[in-house]
């Protein structure tokens, strides 16, 4: 079974739209980045410049572009996956390619999330990623420093994402630093995503969600909030409209791809995120991220590792 991952923000590189399937111009991509352009009003392929990428508007809106154009393009090449996950935002871009999400109404859906987080928090807040300490002991430190901080992803049973003001990640970076974690860094997302900080955001989203049309998964989609599998509508639509307020169970979604039959784990660009996290999780699946790698060559190194996975 081949599941996709869709990164969420932080993954965003300068010029990454540009790059998918290796800068060729493949059809499939061509056409999906004229499609969003269309329904924006705006050419996409200027909203992935270094200065653009400083807004959570234009980060967002990308990453959903590149995760449907390179499903697309994998699907002309005849990959299809069987689930999908998307991390944060990632989960718009699975609900689009598992067909629950139409991709005009993921894009409007993403614009409001994005404008309603930065409306919230327009400055001085962002998310800190935590190696090296469980979800105990980051709980553990967030309240010793009586910092306004948040858990907000657990990524890997030692990889763990705080959000909250700049202030209050810099009391914990220390802490935790000071109690053995080995990498505190901040990321590139300057909203304190996945916690009660976006309680009002979500309350918004969830309003203009329930106006959007959201079908049936015509393959398993796992949810960030709960990382179950979600094969409602109405299930997938609250997913969608509340990911912003509470943690991502990023780990723990992985398995769920995993006890579903998951063997083969492609991540959608940009970046080669999630792929790690699957492969340190699932040492026995194939772990593959598509990037700016060709589409060809994706093409053919996923069907590689479905032959292995069925020896």
């Amino acid at each position: 079974m081949i599941a996709y991952l869709f990164p969420g923000q932080g993954a965003q590189t300068p010029g990454f739209l540009h790059r998918l399937g290796g800068g060729e111009p493949h059809p499939a991509i061509v056409r999906t980045l004229g499609e969003a352009s269309d329904l924006l009003g705006a050419n996409v392929l200027e909203l992935d410049g270094a200065d653009a990428l400083k807004s959570t508007v234009a980060v967002q809106l990308t990453l959903v572009v590149a995760g449907v154009a390179a499903a697309r393009a994998l699907a002309d090449s005849g990959i299809e996956p069987q689930a999908v996950a998307g991390l944060s935002v990632g989960a718009y871009g699975a609900a689009v390619v598992c067909g629950a999400l139409a991709f005009d109404d993921a894009l409007e859906l993403v614009r409001l999330r994005a404008e309603l987080m930065e409306e919230a928090w327009p400055r001085g807040y962002g998310m800190l990623a935590v190696l090296g300490l469980n979800e105990s002991e980051i709980a553990r430190a967030i309240a010793d420093s009586g910092a306004d901080a948040y858990i907000g992803n657990l990524n890997a049973p030692r990889q763990i994402v705080i959000s909250g003001s700049d202030a209050a990640l810099a009391k914990v970076r220390d802490i935790v630093l000071s109690r053995g974690a080995r990498r505190a860094e901040r990321l590139c997302v300057s909203v304190p995503s996945h916690c009660v900080l976006l309680q009002s955001a979500a309350e918004r989203l969830i309003d203009a969600a329930a106006n959007v049309r959201i079908e049936t998964p015509r393959i398993a989609y796992v949810g960030n909030r709960g990382a179950r599998v979600l094969r409602r509508a109405d299930a997938i639509r609250e997913d969608l409209a509340t990911n912003l307020r509470y943690p991502v169970r990023w780990h723990d979604s992985t398995i769920a791809l995993s006890e579903l039959g998951a063997k083969v784990f492609v991540e959608m660009p940009p970046g080669q995120t999630l792929t790690p996290l699957a492969a340190e999780a699932l040492p026995d699946a194939a772990s593959i991220a598509m990037d700016a790698s060709p589409v060809a060559s994706v093409a053919a190194r996923v069907r590689s590792a479905c032959r292995r996975a069925q020896d």
